[in-house]
């Protein structure tokens, strides 16, 4: 958790990083362009050209960031946007009115000696219009890009705490299976010590093996595959001393090509409890086929069996182990897992085929 916040905030300093240098050499281009036409028509830039010139880029800055850092902050994201609005029509016309006169006390020697007329009112309140025009466009560039980088911040602030929400959600599905597995074990133990003690002694040794699994390597995010079949096979192995004769337990369980696999752990577990819990019967042929295998990137679990099901009045387990599945599965593996469990006539089918 405490890497991952790091991971955040340092992704958080980058996009900083990159926003900044985006603004640089924005503005580096724009100050610069008197420098890109020099050399054509003999004209060249002295200091008192660019003087003159870098008064529109330097008013374009003020009115970008007196908006980017103070306007947009108060007003539009308190929703005042006529505030918002008359104080861009008071900005916009102080700053023309700044560059009008200070371009007064800088000589323009470019046109000195060229013939000075007066030129039409219309032709003043034209341009006074246009140079408004590129303000308000500037004005609405620093809206946008301050409305973007909020949005985006916005936007990582929902995913982490959806995030947060999905750990806790799945910690505490991970709380309920670990009793959830438990108590259908110790209910299986417990039928098993009315007509072998000694068997049920070595079942309660298996146990502490599972349990063990279950306590300390179920704790990660992920485990190595092997490890997960492993709990699978000792956990059949444990629910085989108390089957009947008249149940037929077949487990094919392939390990080609799982090495450097890793899955959520105690997905399948769920899916086998339910198959010894509803495919046995004490008196009736019932059967259990489980098959497990790795093939073309897809992680495949099959289970079959006879459907025996339990009376109402029979809470043991109260179906939270296939609830709890499906809400991991969602959570883990969203878009990219199969999951199939129901009804074929007197069998029960489940499948499970993850992309890993």
């Amino acid at each position: 958790m405490v890497a991952e916040q790091n991971t955040y905030t340092g992704s958080s300093k980058s996009m900083k990083r990159i926003g900044s240098i985006i603004h640089i050499v924005a503005w580096g281009i724009l100050f610069g362009i008197p420098f890109f036409f020099t050399g054509r028509e003999n004209e060249s830039v002295t200091i008192e050209s660019y003087t003159r010139f870098v008064l529109v880029p330097l008013s374009f800055m003020f009115v970008f960031y007196v908006n980017y850092f103070i306007l947009v902050q108060r007003y539009l994201f308190s929703k005042q946007t006529l505030r918002f609005l008359l104080a861009n029509v008071i900005l916009i016309a102080f700053t023309m009115i700044l560059v009008h006169f200070v371009l007064q006390f800088i000589p323009d020697y470019m046109h000195e000696y060229r013939p000075h007329k007066e030129p039409p009112m219309r032709n003043v309140v034209g341009f006074f219009f246009g140079n408004a025009m590129l303000y308000v466009l500037v004005s609405a560039l620093s809206v946008a890009i301050r409305m973007t980088d909020r949005w985006y911040k916005t936007e990582a602030v929902r995913k982490e705490l959806e995030r947060s929400r999905s750990e806790a959600e799945l910690q505490n599905l991970k709380s309920q299976l670990n009793p959830h597995f438990l108590f259908n074990t110790l209910n299986n133990i417990y039928s098993l010590i009315v007509f072998s003690p000694e068997r049920a002694q070595d079942a309660v040794h298996d146990l502490s093996r599972l349990l063990r699994y279950v306590l300390y390597e179920s704790s990660h995010s992920k485990v190595p595959l092997e490890k997960e079949l492993d709990f699978i096979s000792n956990y059949v192995e444990l629910m085989r001393i108390r089957l009947p004769e008249n149940v037929k337990l077949s487990t094919e369980i392939k390990r080609e090509s799982i090495t450097g696999v890793f899955i959520a752990p105690l997905l399948f577990i769920s899916l086998i409890e339910n198959a010894f819990k509803h495919g046995v019967s004490n008196n009736k042929p019932s059967f259990i086929n489980i098959f497990i295998n790795v093939d073309d990137g897809k992680l495949i679990c099959r289970i079959e069996n006879s459907s025996f099901p339990k009376e109402s009045k029979d809470k043991s387990g109260s179906g939270i182990g296939l609830f709890n599945l499906r809400k991991r599965l969602s959570l883990l593996y969203p878009g990219n897992y199969s999951f199939t469990s129901e009804q074929r006539g007197e069998n029960y089918f489940s499948e499970l085929i993850l992309s890993i």
